[in-house]
């Protein structure tokens, strides 16, 4: 059963709800309802049942919603509200009909919101806009696959375009996709790691050799302590609390590290258990250290350097020194760095009192075994690969790494992500394994580097980039500098996006766009040789299957592994010994070239099917053993610099709302914070209202302070007087990507720093009517 273009209800701002009481406990009751109530509305009980309860099994389909890893004895309902939304946004029996296209000129669509665009329904055919013309028209996948192809083969060089990959995608279409690239001869690999955990990768490759978390799922609940930074698990990986309520019950301490409180941080009712339906549920966090943006790096520095002091003090008792000494290097030029690290320079970056960083320090020493996790909140900061880096000094002094229930833990907020860039999604791809794709399809991949996401706004921008190729995602949509990524867009002659549904990305387009409809992952892949599963890899290194469990929403879509195959058939050909007509036909094919070339991955279709798939070799984790140039873990020196806050300012973060996934927004309400009916919002501290002379439910712009001349504001916004750290606001992402300059990037990783926007709120004049004369 199909329906189309239903009537969708734009947001009226000006009904905003706020209950000024944001939560203290997260999931429960309310979780349930509201992970049903639009699964049973918008696919029917049948087609909820089928998919809902197929979620992340193991003989079902992965959720898309994140990277959160599956434990190994998995009950029924094994997904959460967020996951359950994905699937119901994905998996609605509601399409684009060829007439929507006529009905609706781009100009249109591009006013619209994301969350009107992703309600329309499911995109079912190829659609292609002209240049010169306001409006996609229905094209037959022959005729799109020929434009591409003409396009592509008309540039004057491979590195004249760019292939944007979103980490929704598979295993499979992943390494088909940067095989096709490679052949085609580019390393222009842009993918969403780049704007989210590329910080992590360079921090954590350049200390221990490995990009990757160093435990597994089964860690958390032997940790004694696990310090939670920058970052909402109630809202972004529900499922992990119920992992955090399994180490509290095993006792291990916890420590949420946060400007803002997070419900998902304090306590914990999990619908599955009679205490999580009828009692309190599972308290959390321990100590709640409520730091000021762009203080982690601070606090991590003022840690470690207490358990220096400690040794001092007690020589011999504190420090892992046999770790230290045949695992690791450059504890001597750490030590010495952080002899003179300025106390009172760490409280005013932090906003922290001396007493909450010594419990801290406290907590560390007293536990055997440390779990430190992280995601957005620390990565997207001018320092974020040096924090970091800072997270694994302190791990590293107490032998925090290659032991059970303890070391480092980036989240991945998205479902394949880490999986993408092992399958070789990557524009930095290591010579090893340029040079065993190169032999396993006896063709010269390309050697320089490629362009990142940033760098591709940059030449789109100027020219240089000229076609863009999107498998997934929302690329402009995600992106920093918004106005900046739109004009690059637009600069190009031609863009493709491979989507499921509408979204920003194809309302600003190229001169010329094309739209390419594929597969869910919850449908059914049937192909010539049967039906077909994927693969993806999770947070914690995890290979397994995944098997969509409902038929596709209409006849005629491709997956993303059959659009790849033949769009490289039209493109490269036989250039590169590939069987790209194979490969669409059967996916074991790819998988035998996988196993070939990926390391790790030998025997990938015999291992991809035992029950559970398996778990990647992990040098930090397995053996102790460090992929660095020494060969040894690398304690690290990082200069401190706390972001510096002008007079009348605040640090301003993007965030998520509770209704929404990456740019994909389900709904308008943020029920954890109190929020409903709206998204211009605006989350600033009581004490800072006051400072700036502002109140509670006024109307603000809020500018960006940049020294580029250029003009960057969110007009009309809604002050709600919120528990932040002190100097600090918060509004949500997507919106408030305009207000992150382009150049503002991590150092090192080049991610976005959409976490430290300095900000200056304007109040809009309240506009008085004259009452009229009497007549």
């Amino acid at each position: 059963m199909t329906r189309k273009n239903p009537k969708v209800e734009e947001a009226d701002e000006s009904e905003i709800e706020v209950s000024g009481h944001p939560k203290t406990w997260a999931a429960g009751v309310p979780g349930v309802y509201h992970s049903m109530q639009p699964a049973l509305k918008h696919m029917g009980a049948g087609r909820a049942a089928k998919t809902l309860l197929a979620l992340n099994q193991k003989d079902g389909f992965d959720c898309m919603s994140c990277a959160w890893p599956d434990p190994g004895h998995r009950k029924t309902f094994e997904f959460c509200e967020n996951g359950a939304k994905a699937v119901t946004w994905e998996a609605t029996p509601v399409v684009i009909g060829s007439d929507f296209w006529a009905e609706h000129p781009v100009s249109e669509l591009r006013e619209r919101s994301e969350y009107w665009l992703g309600m329309q329904g499911r995109l079912t055919e190829p659609v292609y806009k002209p240049a010169g013309e306001d409006h996609y028209r229905p094209v037959s996948w022959e005729q799109a696959f020929s434009i591409v192809s003409d396009k592509l083969k008309g540039l004057t060089s491979p590195d004249q375009a760019t292939f944007y990959t979103s980490g929704r995608t598979s295993n499979e279409a992943a390494f088909l996709y940067q095989l096709f690239v490679r052949a085609y001869g580019t390393n222009n690999l842009p993918d969403c790691s780049n704007m989210c955990h590329e910080s992590s990768g360079w921090a954590m490759g350049q200390t221990i050799g490995i990009g990757k978390a160093t435990i597994s799922y089964d860690d958390f609940a032997k940790a004694d302590l696990i310090v939670i930074m920058g970052q909402n698990p109630g809202t972004n990986h529900p499922r992990m609390l119920t992992a955090l309520e399994e180490a509290k019950e095993a006792g291990a301490s916890i420590v949420a590290v946060n400007p803002l409180p997070e419900a998902g941080l304090m306590r914990y009712k999990n619908p599955q258990t009679v205490k999580g339906i009828v009692g309190r549920g599972t308290d959390l966090a321990d100590q709640f250290m409520q730091v000021r943006i762009g203080g982690d790096m601070a606090l991590l520095q003022a840690v470690s350097k207490r358990v220096l002091d400690a040794e001092a003090a007690a020589p011999g008792t504190i420090l892992d020194h046999q770790f230290l000494q045949e695992h690791c290097e450059g504890l001597e030029e750490l030590r010495t760095h952080l002899g003179h690290l300025d106390e009172a320079a760490v409280l005013e970056a932090t906003g922290l009192r001396t007493q909450e960083i010594d419990e801290l320090a406290d907590r560390y020493l007293r536990a055997d075994k440390v779990i430190i996790t992280w995601a957005m909140g620390i990565t997207q900061h001018k320092k974020g690969v040096a924090t970091i880096k800072e997270i694994i000094n302190l791990l590293l002094l107490r032998g925090n790494i290659g032991k059970p229930g303890a070391g480092a833990s980036p989240i991945r907020g998205h479902s394949n992500v880490q999986g993408d860039r092992t399958m070789g999604i990557w524009e930095q791809m290591p010579p090893a394994f340029l040079d065993s794709l190169g032999k396993e399809f006896n063709f010269d991949p390309p050697r320089e580097h490629g362009v990142d996401a940033v760098e591709t706004i940059r030449q789109m921008r100027d020219g240089g980039i000229r076609v863009f190729v999107g498998l997934g995602g929302n690329f402009v949509g995600a992106i920093s500098d918004t106005h900046a990524a739109f004009a690059a867009m637009e600069n190009t002659e031609l863009s493709v996006q491979i989507s499921t549904k509408l979204n920003r990305s194809h309302t600003v387009t190229g001169a010329e766009a094309l739209i390419l409809p594929t597969l869910g992952r919850t449908e059914i892949d049937l192909q010539e040789t049967g039906p077909q599963f994927v693969s993806v890899e999770d947070t914690v290194c995890a290979v397994h299957a995944s098997h969509g469990t409902v038929d596709p929403v209409a006849p005629g879509l491709l997956s993303e592994v059959a659009i790849v195959s033949r769009l490289a058939q039209h493109v490269v050909g036989d250039s590169v010994h590939a069987d790209w007509g194979g490969f669409e036909r059967n996916y074991d094919l790819i998988r035998d070239h996988i196993s070939h070339v990926v390391v790790g991955c030998d025997d990938y279709n015999r291992k991809i099917r035992q029950e559970g798939g398996f778990v990647l070799p992990n040098g930090p984790r397995d053996s102790r053993t460090f992929s660095t140039p020494t060969g040894k873990a690398m304690l690290t020196v990082n200069e401190l610099e706390h972001v510096e806050r002008p007079a009348g300012t605040l640090i301003l973060q993007s965030m998520r709302s509770h209704d929404q996934f990456n740019t994909t927004i389900y709904g308008h309400n943020d029920r954890y914070r109190g929020i409903r009916k709206g998204r211009e919002v605006v989350f600033v501290s009581p004490g800072d209202l006051a400072e700036l002379g502002l109140s509670d439910g006024q109307h603000v712009d809020i500018h960006g302070v940049y020294h580029d001349n250029v003009e960057r504001v969110l007009r009309n916004f809604r002050v709600v007087s919120y528990p932040t750290a002190r100097g600090c606001a918060a509004a949500y992402y997507p919106e408030a990507n305009v207000l992150v300059p382009l150049e503002s990037v991590a150092e090192g990783s080049q991610t976005p720093v959409s976490k430290a926007v300095i900000v200056r709120l304007e109040p809009v004049p309240v506009l008085v009517e004259e009452p009229t004369a009497a007549g």
